[in-house]
């Protein structure tokens, strides 16, 4: 037994022998006598995603002999082909024309005699398109204060955080001159000024992001947004103003201290008879006048008082639309005029308390949100005299449109 089992191990050695020499050479009948030989693969390979296309970059390969490289994608039915005259540290591509998808690459590198790398795959790369756009929403704007008129006539819009990658919004206008206009305010920033702007024109903005902070291109909004109305205050044209004379309204001193003594266009306190002089009969007395149009977002008044004396510390601005029907039957010193007023359809717009002499203009704003008002009433409660007379130089009304 022992020397059949030697023999039977001899032999099977000598087949394993064989065998695996005649392996050796087998190669060479699938390779046409040639040796494989694979160029150098890509490394790092970045992708940067776009609209509808996307830029691939990756570090070079050492080996000297590549001259292109080629990136396959849809299961390697569609290549793009970078072809190397010059060496450098990395290379980068843009393929276009592809679909709003994830896509999976891959990129191998060639020499002249068509020997190629080993294949470097990259996945999960995103490409977005008008899907993405369409979910796409202008940046916001402030809520509470949209806007801001400042001194110098420039209007300051304010926005708040964007909650994505926000490039720039680009806001449309019409300057003072009627000139159409553009701003642009910037991601990182929450406001733009507008250095002129003509009033009651619209503004309109539309936003650009990109989809990923390293995108190769921006989306912009379908379509624009209309910014929230920029309301400015305009004097109101003191020569449509005219008196007028309701039951049991305050009559003058004299003729020459009338009631449009308070729109002639003073601007300082003035001295008799260049002022209104009411007849000191009773306080609290009413005087009424006709703007001569109707406001519908009258917003604020100034009143300036007498040079010296009798001037008003507290009084009450009324307004309303149409005076029909409006007129009330009672004194301005009747405890029950108030109420009468309201029921005769009068909206009081601002009861004014001055803690100074009444002397210099002093400006206030009326209630937000007024009805339209054309015929005003000013309720005079009492002056700084504590005379049954008051006196005022002028008055002064705007509107913002």
């Amino acid at each position: 037994m022992k020397p059949t089992k030697y023999i039977l191990r001899c032999f099977l050695l000598f087949a394993v022998l064989y065998g695996c020499s005649k392996n050796e050479t087998d190669f060479r009948d699938f390779l046409d006598g040639h040796e494989l030989t694979y160029t150098g693969a890509v490394a790092d390979v970045q992708s940067r995603p776009g609209n509808l296309r996307v830029a691939l970059k990756w570090k070079s390969s050492t080996d000297p002999s590549i001259t292109r490289y080629v990136v396959y994608w849809n299961n390697q039915a569609d290549s793009q082909a970078v072809n190397i005259s010059t060496k450098t540290d990395s290379v980068e591509t843009v393929i276009s024309g592809l679909q709003e998808f994830v896509y999976s690459f891959i990129i191998f590198s060639y020499d002249a005699k068509g020997n190629k790398s080993i294949a470097k795959e990259v996945n999960n790369v995103k490409v977005y398109g008008p899907v993405y756009q369409s979910t796409l929403l202008n940046r916001a704007y402030h809520a509470e204060t949209p806007y801001v008129i400042n001194a110098d006539g420039s209007i300051q819009l304010n926005f708040t955080t964007p909650d994505t990658i926000h490039v720039r919004t680009v806001i449309s206008y019409t300057n003072a001159a009627g000139a159409a206009s553009e701003a642009e305010i910037l991601g990182e920033d929450s406001i733009v000024v507008l250095p002129s702007y003509k009033a009651g024109t619209p503004v309109l903005y539309q936003s650009s992001y990109k989809p990923e902070r390293n995108s190769i291109d921006a989306f912009t909004v379908n379509e624009p947004a209309a910014y929230p109305a920029i309301l400015q205050l305009v004097q109101c044209d003191k020569s449509l103003f005219s008196e007028l004379h309701l039951s049991n309204d305050a009559a003058t001193y004299e003729s020459g201290t009338s009631i449009s003594k308070l729109w002639d266009g003073t601007t300082t306190p003035q001295s008799y008879p260049n002022i209104f002089h009411s007849d000191g009969n009773h306080i609290p007395h009413v005087i009424t006048f006709d703007m001569g149009k109707v406001y519908n977002n009258l917003s604020r008044i100034e009143e300036t008082g007498r040079d010296c004396c009798n001037n008003p510390d507290k009084f009450e601005v009324w307004g309303i639309e149409d005076i029909s029907n409006a007129e009330t039957t009672l004194r301005g010193d009747d405890a029950g005029w108030k109420a009468e007023a309201i029921a005769k359809g009068w909206t009081l717009l601002k009861e004014v308390t001055r803690t100074d002499d009444g002397i210099q203009p002093y400006r206030t704003d009326l209630i937000s949100n007024p009805p339209p008002v054309r015929y005003i009433r000013i309720r005079v409660l009492h002056t700084t005299t504590g005379s049954g007379y008051s006196n005022m130089s002028e008055l002064t009304f705007w509107n913002k449109e």
